[in-house]
């Protein structure tokens, strides 16, 4: 008899951890999916302007070059925050960009932009630009020679 009672003891309190153990698994795997769910939600994608243009209002990246062609609006004495360009993506698309900050510095000389923003009615109101400039990346063909050359 003192067999079964003890033996009751026993399954029961492993009865209440397993339950306690299962309750603490449960609120990890939701605090877990909550944080997963709170992160795809500031996700964002590339898109080109055309794509962009059909989602008004939702914040993007768009990889565009600046239409050198098109003279840029920046009058540092004027508003110092406040820079319109037109930009064009790879398909040949265009749209002003109007951001509300300083002029990045060179962006002149940038290849590629990354612009982050959204589109406002006809232009893209842009919040941040990334600047991609290919030539601080490229390798200079006659040093990498001359290392070839010299076993360095």
């Amino acid at each position: 008899m003192s067999r079964n009672i003890i033996k009751d003891y026993f399954c029961t309190t492993k009865r209440k951890n397993m339950k306690k153990t299962h309750i603490i698994a449960l609120v990890l795997i939701a605090i877990s999916i909550t944080i997963l769910i709170s992160y795809t939600g500031n996700l964002t994608t590339y898109e080109t302007i055309a794509s962009a243009q059909q989602k008004p209002g939702k914040f993007v990246n768009l990889i565009a070059k600046i239409d050198k062609n098109q003279p840029m609006e920046y009058d540092s004495k004027k508003d110092a925050n406040y820079l319109a360009f037109t930009a064009i993506d790879t398909l040949g698309n265009t749209v002003k960009v109007v951001y509300h900050n300083t002029k990045p510095q060179d962006m002149e000389k940038s290849d590629r932009v990354v612009l982050k923003g959204r589109i406002d009615g006809d232009h893209f109101e842009c919040k941040e630009i990334l600047l991609k400039c290919p030539s601080k990346y490229k390798d200079d063909t006659k040093a990498v020679a001359k290392g070839l050359a010299t076993g360095s």
